[in-house]
């Protein structure tokens, strides 16, 4: 696995939900084709070519070193640190990257910082180790579908998805806190798919964020994809109010201005979204 030597590590991120954020790799084996706002922004800042680049990831070697500085001056500051935002810490195929993701967790919670994850690979039994690991991380998966078919195509170098789920179950009934991010969320012309059921299936969680599919254009091409997400934001909301679960909608997923469902079709809506397979024309 190649590697980069970097001058920094620690820094604030800008996302809604984040705090402090490391991103000890450039580039994701997982090659997602949403398309994947960290490649974009990567590619926009010069840090990869192409997408063929992207998904030969480059690991930090300093990384642990720059912790050993950073920490001692940011600790006051940091409420938690995330891992991470443009890179996956358990990529599918590169152990490197796993086990320097293990160290980093492991070095913050021995100063006292807290760590939250969010991956589309598999979390290894080492987290378990309670002696070693913080009891107070917050260990979470992204899942937008259920349907292997989907994922091969938008996902295509990421982990299955019942094994994702099964990964974070393990964490979970160890006594873990585990949360799910539902984004980026497609709409029924991309993949034809009831969000019940994914709730359904990750109703052990502690945690749920959901989100729109951004920077799509198969997403407006959808007639109703304004009330589409009003709609699934309901969903998500009740099913986390009925079973005691935090949530965080993210913003720009609930639109005021959605015009093409009247009050009196609120009944049908499920109909509507989830049987309707044809690509809405305005």
């Amino acid at each position: 696995m190649d590697k980069i030597i970097r001058k920094s590590l620690l820094y604030k991120s800008g996302v809604e939900y984040g705090d402090y954020t490391i991103n000890h790799v450039i580039g994701c084996s997982h090659g997602c084709n949403f398309p994947c706002y960290a490649f974009m922004l990567s590619k926009r800042f010069g840090r990869v070519k192409s997408y063929e680049e992207w998904i030969k990831p480059k690991i930090v070697s300093n990384a642990l070193e720059l912790l050993d500085k950073e920490i001692p001056k940011l600790k006051d500051k940091i409420h938690f640190v995330h891992l991470s935002f443009m890179t996956d810490p358990f990529m599918i195929g590169y152990p490197e990257v796993v086990k320097l993701s293990l160290e980093i967790i492991k070095k913050l919670n021995k100063n006292g910082i807290k760590v939250t994850t969010l991956t589309k690979g598999l979390y290894p039994d080492e987290l378990l180790d309670k002696t070693n690991y913080d009891t107070g991380n917050e260990y979470g998966i992204t899942l937008v579908s259920l349907d292997e078919n989907f994922k091969r195509i938008y996902e295509p170098h990421s982990s299955n998805y019942r094994d994702r789920i099964e990964s974070l179950k393990k964490l979970h009934n160890a006594g873990l806190k585990t949360w799910v991010s539902i984004e980026p969320y497609p709409t029924p012309n991309i993949v034809n798919q009831d969000l019940r059921d994914i709730l359904n299936e990750i109703s052990f969680v502690d945690k749920i964020v959901f989100g729109r599919l951004n920077y799509n254009k198969k997403v407006s091409e959808y007639l109703w994809y304004k009330e589409f997400y009003n709609y699934c934001t309901d969903v998500v909301i009740k099913f986390c109010e009925q079973h005691n679960i935090e949530y965080h909608i993210k913003e720009g997923t609930i639109t005021e201005d959605a015009p093409y469902i009247l009050e009196g079709y609120k009944k049908d809506t499920q109909k509507l979204f989830y049987t309707n397979k044809k690509v809405a024309i305005k």
